[in-house]
């Protein structure tokens, strides 16, 4: 689907939250971008890290031309300004594209006029966060950002479509499944507890990151349930209610 650029930094911003100060100083957060040009569109695959390593991957359709170089540069500016608002302070980028980074770097000049421009940008991005690194990486390490870079400009019209990552715990064959045992956490009672009681117990690290967590989802009707973006509220099911699904399902 497309969504505008301040739509995206809103989400980014309502998907992570308010993490304390302390987090940042520790841990970078991480950016994956590719732009993709191709005769079918174009667009950029954004992929952000948070601190507590929780990816958040976008798939943006641009509604104008762009070359190849054009398309990366504005999958970084696009990324910088979403992790910027998100809160970043520190901020380490990685591209598979030897020119942008190395323009970016200082290592290339750039003649262009568009590419001048978009350095222009990135430099004033740059200045709002407390450090800034830009890393090149093979394209091989970069597959996340480059198959929703890909996605993106492959759709011919992305505002009729809404796409959905959706995991297969199990194959759709009939299986013999193991009964829950009731000894084993329940994944979603920190989270209730959290939005329940505003309470957590234990190590800072794990406590912040279900605080960060526990914003995606609200409760009601004392079930709990994941917000979604653009679909209605999931319903959250325990291991063993999950379990007896799967054999609904099957048989």
């Amino acid at each position: 689907m497309t969504i505008k650029a301040q739509t995206l930094a809103d989400f980014v911003s309502e998907m992570t939250g308010t993490i304390q100060e302390e987090v940042y100083k520790v841990r970078p957060w991480l950016l994956h971008v590719d732009g993709s040009s191709t005769t079918q569109g174009n667009g950029a695959g954004i992929v952000l890290t948070t601190p507590q390593r929780d990816d958040i991957g976008f798939a943006v359709q641009f509604e104008f031309k762009a070359s190849n170089n054009e398309a990366e540069y504005e999958a970084l500016v696009l990324g910088m300004r979403m992790t910027q608002d998100a809160g970043a302070l520190h901020l380490l980028a990685y591209s598979d594209s030897q020119l942008i980074v190395k323009q970016v770097n200082g290592e290339y000049e750039a003649k262009v006029e568009s590419m001048v421009q978009y350095l222009q940008q990135i430099k004033e991005l740059k200045t709002k966060f407390k450090s800034f690194q830009l890393q090149q990486i093979p394209r091989e390490e970069n597959v996340k950002a480059d198959s929703l870079s890909k996605l993106a400009s492959a759709l011919e019209d992305c505002k009729t479509w809404a796409i959905m990552v959706q995991h297969l715990p199990q194959p759709r064959i009939p299986l013999d499944i193991q009964p829950f045992s009731s000894n084993n956490n329940d994944w979603r009672t920190l989270i209730i507890r959290w939005i329940d009681e505003g309470r957590l117990s234990g190590d800072r690290w794990e406590a912040t990151k279900i605080k960060t967590r526990a914003i995606r989802f609200l409760r009601q009707g004392g079930m709990l349930y994941r917000k979604s973006f653009t679909h209605p509220l999931l319903r959250c099911l325990s291991q063993e209610e999950g379990l007896h699904v799967l054999k609904e399902i099957h048989y």
